[in-house]
């Protein structure tokens, strides 16, 4: 499944303790600026409310021949999955203090789906260790290849 956009920072923000998939509601105009990877995952998050998913923050550039009925950018996008996998993470969210975030969108068999990761915040030393484990892999590969 090829990748319209990932979002880096929210792995190193955060760690992420399960993944989800989940559609998500938009216009013809998103879908058509989403394929052309047009799109700012960075300080997005999903929120729950009335028993549904939103996603909150996400930038989907406007289609560049769209006519006036393009759509807003950064409006709030309905994601959508299962009743039992709502619940399941509203009461994850609520009870252990964790938050959603979207990982990464990408295409399934046509369709525009948003993982979304249950992930707990990272903190400095957590950040710095991560760093420091990614430097000392790519020395390693850069050894392996000489």
């Amino acid at each position: 499944m090829p990748d319209l956009v990932r979002n880096k920072k929210a792995f190193h923000d955060y760690h992420v303790l399960d993944k989800f998939e989940a559609g998500i509601v938009l216009q013809g105009t998103e879908v058509k600026s989403c394929r052309a990877h047009n799109i700012a995952l960075s300080d997005a998050h999903v929120r729950p409310r009335d028993g549904e998913l939103f996603l909150v923050g996400a930038h989907i550039a406007q289609y560049d021949k769209g006519n006036r009925n393009n759509h807003e950018p950064t409006r709030l996008r309905k994601l959508l999955m299962h009743r039992r996998e709502i619940r399941k993470v509203t009461q994850a969210i609520d009870q252990k203090g964790l938050t959603l975030v979207p990982l990464r969108f990408y295409l399934a068999h046509g369709k525009i789906k948003v993982e979304i990761g249950l992930c707990r915040g990272k903190q400095l030393h957590d950040k710095r260790q991560t760093m420091r484990s990614k430097q000392h892999d790519m020395e390693a590969r850069r050894a392996m290849q000489r």
